[in-house]
């Protein structure tokens, strides 16, 4: 028997009040939505965390973005092994599916993901290496990045580096897939670096032609 629960009663009111406003009044657009399938512009790979909300930043309506989320946006490299790769079957599907123009890895500041990793690789927090740990092995992508930082010796500058070698990284790891490597040499596909500080507000965009990230 599986171990369900009634909905919170919270939740279940919130999408009345949805159902009865925005869904109401645009109710044309979501049978288009549902009639006509998905045709987004964009992917964007953003962090789990809750407090990132990339439809709010951008002011994206349903359909329009492809989104993927996982702990700290992080693109593994392409390894065709057979095994279970969520976030490389999105990026399969949107590029080769869905033909999407653009591909939008967005960091954010003050990860969680990204301090774990920290932690782990400094050795602060042994039990993320224990084989064990989803966590720990999946913020084993990020060693490469830690290491570049290390040397940093203001640990609150350091970690603000390390997020944005999350995105880096995960630049890096999805030109190792062949059919994003094909759509960007044909010119049909971009891929673009960004990091939001959630307390300002401020969005950075890596330049690979300065090879820093300079303010939107």
């Amino acid at each position: 028997m599986r171990p369900t629960k009634p909905l919170p009663s919270y939740l279940v009111k919130r999408y009345h009040g949805w159902h009865a406003t925005d869904y109401a009044e645009n109710k044309a657009w979501f049978h288009h939505l549902a009639e006509e399938g998905q045709h987004p512009r964009a992917m964007v790979i953003s962090c789990c965390d809750s407090r990132v909300h990339v439809t709010s930043i951008f002011g994206a309506d349903q359909g329009e973005f492809f989104i993927h989320r996982n702990i700290a946006n992080l693109v593994p490299p392409c390894e065709p092994d057979g095994d279970h790769h969520g976030t490389s079957a999105a990026v399969e599907y949107a590029v080769t599916a869905l033909k999407v123009a653009h591909i939008v890895i967005v960091g954010h500041s003050n990860c969680g993901g990204v301090k774990g990793c920290a932690d782990m690789c400094s050795g602060e927090a042994p039990e993320l290496l224990e084989k064990t740990s989803f966590v720990g092995r999946w913020m084993d992508l990020l060693r490469p990045g830690y290491e570049r930082v290390q040397d940093i010796s203001d640990p609150s500058e350091r970690l603000r580096a390390l997020e944005k070698q999350a995105v880096l990284v995960s630049l890096d790891n999805l030109m190792t897939f062949p059919f994003v490597k094909a759509a960007v040499e044909a010119e049909e596909l971009t891929i673009h670096g960004l990091w939001n500080d959630m307390a300002t507000g401020d969005l950075m965009e890596y330049s690979a032609a300065e090879d820093r990230f300079l303010l939107v």
